[in-house]
């Protein structure tokens, strides 16, 4: 049986990153909103609970809290900042507003090394974030290691195997806290470290077989890393059972149909290639609004699916290539979020064809995708490429759609991911594109005055696409994809360069 830890969300800004952490030490770990029964806790069957972070005090009236059945399961709990603050407070210490808060770099004096901090230097770099702090240990607990602000910045009691950080482990920022987890993994909770990429497409491979059975099933292929790993996996499982259809919007990148359509009969897959540019661009005519445009790309879509999808004996199952951080969004620890966009897996499509779900890949995050790729033998030039939305150029161009703006932009991204590739630079970029902005500037090309549109490139660093930063691509890099836009692109005049953070941007302009 796999071994699982529960990380217990508390809404904290690095719960997903310690879910990351422990995956990367081969154990596996999901996430769960706080509020989560305890019968549905028990029935997971961890072998250890992790409670997150988060940003409320436990002093705050309407304060997330926990079952306390949590601490009676008789088996480890490990709870990270607000997670240490709710274990002290619900088992019987008391948390006090601090006077110092802490927020970033700190260091830690380890009082007690075992366990827990066994290994770990006497002195040590960690990264706090908080405002309250345990004043009194609840009883059977002794406090483990200090930092200047915080007389107790870890505690335990290991009888019970409960035990509390008020640093982040998980961050970079903590030094040793790649040790720490470690310790708390294997030598507190007894795990072996059974998570590889291996065992991922063995378990993968039987549980698809077991739904599916004899059935057809059918998978939507975009060209991107995600769907192209769900088709191989299913292949791997059902061969000729599977049937894969390619819809051409029209709102691809430059020769991306080609490419897509040689590269996965390349690979064998049962491919159906759909050109379906003019109903997508007729559909999209006169629209700029962003929500709308992504709704009727997904209706078109489903249409035109539907119609491909009908003359297919057998079918049964509709495989997404849907990831663990698509998941998470869906289930928010206070009730449901706003709607930022929406996704581009359709997730009508199953109910209007009467199709079942297959997800091989709702338990990754995207970095673990391309670990299993690998593993089943997926080309690199697949692998490699950077996400890319499933409503296409259609969200990249600002305002109304047309083959006009469509050709614009296509060779203004071409030109970009092209020289980010010459200055070897492509592979340490999470995403990179352009933005066809129709903002009309003045410019001198010559001896004339020229009244044209604005390119803007966007390029971000990320672990998941959950955060992101802008990359620093060199200057010089940078001087040259705007000189071979503006010279080899007819009407864009300008070039500029997105320099926002997600969050509060989002990677994409809609």
């Amino acid at each position: 049986m796999r071994e699982t830890i529960i990380i217990l969300d508390f809404g904290g800004q690095y719960t997903q990153l310690i879910a990351r952490r422990i995956r990367e030490l081969g154990v596996y770990s999901e996430i769960k909103p706080y509020n989560t029964p305890i019968d549905e806790i028990r029935g997971s069957e961890p072998k250890a609970i992790i409670l997150s972070g988060g940003p409320a005090s436990v002093w705050d009236d309407d304060s997330p809290t926990v079952d306390r059945g949590v601490f009676e399961l008789g088996i480890p709990v490990l709870g990270i900042c607000y997670g240490m603050q709710l274990t002290a407070q619900l088992l019987g210490g008391i948390v006090e507003r601090s006077r110092m808060r802490e927020f970033g770099p700190a260091t830690l004096r380890i009082t007690n090394g075992f366990d827990l901090l066994s290994g770990i230097p006497d002195k040590s770099d960690i990264w706090m974030s908080h405002g309250d702090r345990v004043l009194e240990l609840p009883p059977g607990f002794e406090s483990i290691a200090e930092s200047e602000n915080s007389p107790r910045a870890a505690m335990k009691n290991r009888e019970m195997r409960i035990y509390g950080t008020q640093f982040h482990p998980e961050v970079v920022h903590t030094k040793f806290g790649k040790e720490i987890l470690s310790n708390f993994l294997f030598k507190i909770a007894g795990c072996r470290g059974m998570w590889t990429p291996k065992s991922f497409v063995e378990t993968a491979i039987k549980d698809i077989r077991q739904k599916a059975g004899d059935a057809t099933v059918i998978c939507g292929l975009s060209g991107g890393v995600d769907s192209a790993v769900a088709a191989v996996i299913i292949q791997r499982a059902i061969w000729d059972k599977l049937r894969c259809i390619f819809v051409d919007t029209g709102l691809l990148r430059m020769n991306e149909a080609e490419e897509v359509v040689e590269s996965f009969r390349h690979m064998g897959l049962n491919l159906v290639h759909v050109d379906a540019k003019e109903r997508f661009l007729n559909k999209l005519r006169g629209v700029t609004d962003p929500e709308r445009k992504r709704k009727i790309i997904g209706e078109e879509f489903v249409n035109v699916f539907e119609a491909e999808a009908s003359g297919i004996k057998d079918a049964r199952f509709l495989a997404q290539g849907t990831l663990y951080p698509d998941v998470i969004e869906s289930v928010s620890v206070k009730g449901p979020s706003a709607t930022i966009k929406s996704h581009h897996n359709v997730g009508g499509l199953p109910e209007k064809m009467n199709l079942k779900l297959i997800e091989p890949l709702r338990e990754l995050f995207k970095d673990e995708v391309r670990e299993v790729g690998r593993e089943l033998g997926v080309p690199d030039e697949i692998l490699g490429r950077h996400p890319f939305p499933g409503p296409g150029l259609a969200i990249r161009i600002i305002g109304e759609i047309d083959e006009e703006r469509l050709e614009i932009l296509r060779q203004a991204d071409r030109i970009f991911i092209e020289e980010l590739r010459k200055g070897g630079v492509y592979d340490d970029i999470w995403q990179a594109f352009c933005v066809f902005v129709p903002v009309k500037t003045v410019g001198v090309m010559g001896d004339e005055r020229t009244y044209e549109n604005v390119i803007a490139l966007r390029a971000v660093t990320s672990q998941d696409g959950m955060t992101a930063k802008w990359a620093r691509i060199p200057y010089d890099l940078l001087e040259k994809i705007s000189v071979r836009i503006i010279n080899e692109v007819r009407g864009v005049n300008r070039v500029v360069y997105d320099i926002s953070t997600k969050p509060p941007s989002t990677i994409e302009w809609e």
